[in-house]
């Protein structure tokens, strides 16, 4: 796959996630929706920050790295995209249950750093 086509990919992926959360921030009640809409509104919440967080990576890379190397690091774009985006979700979770103090947030954050560095020690 070229990388015109992932990024073409990404920003489709990411343009019907933010329809979708839009959508749903329209029309579901979350006072009434439940599981299930909460559910579905942190899911496509992840879906939106990983791709925006994906392809802000990756064009931040392409500007400082030439293009030769670029393709190598699609998948760190790809990872480091999937954890920003699972620590902004992990913040709006703890926000929704009313549990969001400076120090839960900086024990996700270094909870996201460890992993991150495991998958930098690891390769």
């Amino acid at each position: 796959m070229t990388l015109r086509a992932y990024v073409w990919g990404m920003s489709t992926v990411t343009f019907f996630s933010i329809i979708a959360l839009v959508a749903i921030l329209n029309y579901i009640d979350p006072s009434t929706s439940g599981v299930i809409g909460k559910s579905l509104f942190f899911l496509v919440a992840f879906f939106v920050l990983s791709g925006f967080f994906n392809l802000v990576l990756l064009w931040l890379r392409k500007r400082i790295i030439t293009t030769e190397n670029i393709h190598a690091n699609v998948g760190l774009s790809f990872r480091q995209g999937l954890l920003l985006a699972l620590f902004g979700v992990g913040i709006l979770l703890l926000q929704g249950m009313h549990l969001l103090v400076w120090w839960d947030g900086l024990i996700l954050l270094g909870g996201i750093f460890l992993i991150e560095v495991y998958f930098v020690l690891k390769s």
